[in-house]
């Protein structure tokens, strides 16, 4: 990386940074404790529909959770019919699929129920069931047409923040790419936050989904896009996210450290709406649509290494000292390397801890180029602190590949 790269980097960039600061981006309403799930149909009902599709995976419809809320938007007047087979990387052929579904039975609004994949999913369901448009040409920023079908979204776990963004990650198995459409149509008029939902996510899912959500926390803040409303959500959550992701990740069926959890996905969806992401998200997205892998997981390997590559530029190397003395692992009369460097040292024993793994052996040398190329070209979206040339990004890649 030069200075001219950078400058370059910096100017494609202004643009969005003037859009961004002009956007008016709502906060949904949220409904939010303890069993509330059950109540959640009431503040549906509000709004007049009378069918919904529900847009889940098939984990979450095979464990019930998904019936009483049925039952319970029933009893409020609203039926329900059951789109269950999103995959973990929701294709658009998932969307299609559902789109089908919420025809045939003639649905007037979207529920996604279940992680980021499918609350990603039923965002472009809604956008599909009002919009003519091709999903394949909704890639990229602010290109729905229409609003979407009434969309709600319903979490059961903490990380990918997608029930309060504008974004959402949909797989072009054709292309092995994952299309990113963003757009303030894609918020959810309202959302529910019941932790005792979040409660029957596996260790792993929960280690993965929290380290997804400091991932969102970390590159909005570090970033170049960091109003003082993303450094406030950013720094929110990743306060949370330290205090109680390990104890989640140990103790599932505690209610206090799931809702503490639900809200710091929730501080960093808003915090990454707004301010965007970085390399992490970019190599992970693509890494993970070629491979099938998943994007917590991928985003919790990769996240020490973009950090590492951070430390040559000093204005990142403060960002992320500070990020670490607001989560209290150092002091103020520490400089701002050694606070950056606990702050990823951190992350390692945070992902050892949890049995995160270090490298994978799903990565084809062969596809590498391709993974660089595709990963920068979608970096180039991001404000980024520090640009990286080729040759860093196979360093990148490298750095996660098991040998």
């Amino acid at each position: 990386m030069n200075s001219i790269q950078q400058a370059t980097a910096n100017l494609s960039n202004l643009p969005i940074k003037m859009i961004m600061a002009r956007l008016k981006i709502p906060t949904p309403p949220v409904l939010e404790g303890a069993g509330m799930v059950l109540r959640f149909p009431e503040v549906i009902a509000v709004t007049g529909v009378k069918r919904v599709l529900i847009v889940a995976g098939p984990n979450v419809s095979a464990s019930g959770m998904v019936d009483p809320f049925v039952k319970a938007l029933k009893q409020n007047g609203i039926d329900a019919v059951l789109y269950d087979k999103t995959m973990p990387n929701p294709t658009i052929q998932n969307v299609y699929d559902a789109v089908k579904t919420y025809n045939v039975h003639q649905c007037d609004a979207v529920v996604g129920f279940g992680g980021g994949s499918s609350i990603d999913c039923a965002k472009i369901v809604a956008a599909k069931a009002t919009n003519s448009i091709p999903v394949e040409q909704m890639d990229g920023a602010f290109k729905l047409r229409s609003r979407t079908a009434p969309f709600f979204a319903v979490p059961t776990t903490s990380g990918s923040g997608s029930e309060c963004s504008i974004a959402s990650v949909i797989v072009n198995p054709e292309t092995k790419t994952k299309n990113l459409i963003a757009d303030t149509r894609l918020i959810p008029l309202a959302v529910c936050l019941d932790p005792k939902l979040a409660a029957s996510m596996p260790p792993s899912v929960t280690a993965a989904t929290g380290m997804d959500a400091l991932t969102h926390a970390i590159e909005a803040y570090v970033g170049d896009m960091d109003t003082s409303f993303v450094r406030d959500k950013a720094l929110c959550a990743g306060s949370e996210i330290f205090a109680h992701l390990e104890n989640a990740y140990i103790d599932g069926d505690n209610l206090d450290e799931r809702m503490a959890m639900m809200h710091a996905a929730f501080f960093a969806g808003e915090a990454f709406t707004r301010g965007f992401v970085g390399y992490v998200h970019a190599f992970a997205h693509a890494i993970g649509a070629r491979y099938n892998l998943s994007h917590g997981m991928l985003n919790a390997m990769l996240l020490p290494h973009v950090l590492r590559f951070y430390l040559k530029s000093k204005k990142a190397t403060a960002k992320m000292s500070e990020f670490a003395y607001n989560a209290g692992l150092g002091e103020l009369t520490e400089d701002d390397k050694t606070l950056a460097q606990a702050l990823i040292a951190r992350i390692e024993d945070m992902n050892d801890s949890m049995d995160i793994p270090k490298t994978t052996d799903a990565i084809i040398p062969e596809d590498v180029p391709h993974l660089v190329d595709h990963a920068l070209n979608e970096a180039r979206l991001y404000p980024v602190p520090i640009v990286m040339t080729t040759g860093d990004g196979i360093q990148l890649i490298a750095s996660i590949t098991a040998r």
